[in-house]
């Protein structure tokens, strides 16, 4: 996701969040405001395509994949509109809870998110909402790197935190533990690198 944080009040909330009918989207993150900005194309291919693989796996299955824009509202214990304070969304998400699953949006921790990262959004994905993401008790989080090719998974342990990251290649197959049979084919995911001209060297000067 892009965006950047934006200071008007101290803090703000779901009710607040309703009230705006501009033609932005917003993040809302501890309270804090985030607008998010239009993705780039490297961004939409790798996200139809990862969708995609996604939604073949879980076809006519009970979880359900839902992709950006919509909204991801994080609570535990808060009930009204004016007591939630983070309100996100994730570029892909699956839910497998349908309680979980709401016209307004999903209230509640998806199971699995996927972010991808953008350099204005690299610190704000890779930090807060990884630790929003642990808090909330996601069970899987990916951050994808569009430019680097790569993709970080992090895996939610019995202790309630994320263990260390597992690192995967454009030529990655991804196998997902919690869904058995997935596996995303990470060569199909990332553009295909310009093709590098090969210089033929002039042949070496004669002497004498």
């Amino acid at each position: 996701m892009t965006g950047s944080a934006k200071k008007k009040q101290e803090r703000y909330s779901y009710a607040d969040y309703l009230t705006w009918d501009d033609d932005k989207r917003y993040e809302i993150i501890d309270g804090e405001v985030f607008d998010m900005t239009s993705p780039s194309f490297t961004h939409q291919i790798i996200s139809m395509e990862l969708g995609r693989q996604f939604a073949n796996y879980f076809e006519n299955k009970s979880c359900k994949v839902v992709c950006a824009p919509f909204d991801v509202i994080l609570t535990k214990s808060a009930k009204k509109n004016d007591e939630i304070f983070t309100v996100i969304q994730p570029d892909i998400m699956v839910v497998c809870d349908p309680k979980k699953i709401e016209e307004r949006g999903i209230v509640g921790a998806p199971d699995l998110v996927v972010e991808i990262i953008s350099p204005s959004t690299s610190s704000k994905d890779n930090i807060i909402k990884r630790r929003i993401y642990e808090q909330a008790g996601v069970k899987e989080f990916w951050l994808v790197h569009p430019v680097d090719r790569l993709i970080r998974v992090y895996k939610l342990g019995k202790d309630g935190l994320f263990g260390r990251e597992d690192i995967y290649d454009d030529q990655a197959q991804i196998e997902i533990a919690q869904f058995a049979g997935l596996s995303i084919d990470c060569r199909r995911l990332f553009p295909p690198l310009p093709k590098v001209r090969r210089v033929k060297s002039p042949p070496p000067a004669k002497y004498g």
